[in-house]
C-alpha cells in the first residue's frame, strides 16, 4: 500500500517509475545522517524520453520547462523512494538546485523551475517548501531543457 505522500502524488496523475541507473562516475544518492542528497536529475519521462530538449528562450518553450522540471521533480521522489523506501520518511525537502539550459537573453528559470518547486508542495505540504537555486547554463546532458538536484532530510 503507498503511503500519504505517494497517495497525494496519484491524486496527481504521478507515479513514480525505477529511477534511471547513472551514467557517469557518480551515485545517485547519498545518506549521510538525516540528510539525503540526490544527484541532478534531468527531464527523462519514464520512458526514458527526454521531456523537453533544448534550450529555454529558444526551442523551448517556458510551459515545456515547467513540465519538464515537474519531470526532473518525479525523478528525485523516485530515487528518495529509492534510497528510504518510503516518501513519508521526508521530514523536509530542505533545498532544490536547478539547471536551467537557457539561450543567453532567457530570464525566466525561476519560473521554469517551479515546476518542481510546485510539486514539491502539493506532495509535502508545508514540508515541501524548500531554499532553492536556479541557474541559467549552455549545455546539459543530451541536450536537455532542465536538471534538478535535491536535498531532504530524511527520517
Amino acid at each position: 500500500m503507498a503511503g500519504t505522500v505517494e497517495q497525494k502524488l496519484a491524486a496527481q496523475g504521478v507515479v513514480l517509475h525505477e529511477p534511471t541507473a547513472p551514467v557517469a562516475n557518480y551515485v545517485p544518492f547519498v545518506r549521510t545522517g538525516n540528510l539525503l542528497f540526490v544527484s541532478g536529475q534531468v527531464c527523462f519521462d519514464a520512458q526514458g524520453k527526454l521531456i523537453a530538449k533544448g534550450k529555454l528562450g529558444a526551442t523551448v518553450t517556458l510551459e515545456q520547462g515547467n513540465a519538464a522540471a515537474r519531470g526532473c521533480a518525479i525523478n528525485l521522489l523516485a530515487q528518495v523512494k529509492a534510497a528510504i523506501g518510503d516518501l513519508d520518511k521526508v521530514t523536509r525537502v530542505v533545498r532544490l538546485g536547478g539547471f536551467i539550459n537557457s539561450a543567453p537573453d532567457f530570464l525566466d528559470g525561476p519560473k521554469v523551475l517551479n515546476g518542481a518547486s510546485d510539486l514539491m508542495v502539493a506532495a509535502f505540504g508545508d514540508k515541501g517548501r524548500h531554499a532553492r537555486t536556479t541557474v541559467g547554463v549552455a549545455a546539459l546532458p543530451a541536450d536537455a531543457a532542465v536538471e534538478v538536484e535535491g536535498l531532504f532530510e530524511v527520517a
